[in-house]
């Protein structure tokens, strides 16, 4: 079983922007030798944030379904196993069990056009 890691390198092109519709997110995972990576991609605009996959709550994925990580409105982040509530901005709690704890940023920008890690 390989490590679940926190981090990746910069410079690994994820996909191009437009694959990610605009209000969206989307999961990927990263098999890296060091092991492997979980971490979604929240499109706002031409802007993209980025987050490990892991609830400060309880270190789930925030996702029960793939690439379900957003409220019905898209205006936060959303766990689907105990409710909190994150801004997709930051990342912080603003809702549930974690209130004060924030997700885990992954690092990532849009370069000509593709989602890339920073």
């Amino acid at each position: 079983m390989s490590e679940r890691l926190s981090a990746t390198p910069a410079g690994v092109t994820l996909c191009p922007l437009d694959a990610i519709a605009d209000g969206a997110a989307r999961n990927f995972v990263l098999e890296m030798r060091a092991g492997r990576f979980h971490g979604f991609v929240v499109r706002a605009g031409t802007s993209v944030h980025g987050y490990v996959d892991r609830c400060p709550h309880a270190g789930l994925p925030l996702a029960r379904t793939l690439d379900d990580y957003l409220t019905p409105d898209a205006s936060l982040i959303a766990c689907g196993w105990h409710g909190a509530l994150f801004e997709v901005a930051s990342g912080a709690c603003v809702g549930g069990p974690c209130v004060g704890r924030s997700l885990t940023p992954w690092p990532v920008t849009v370069q000509d056009g593709r989602i890339v890690t920073a």
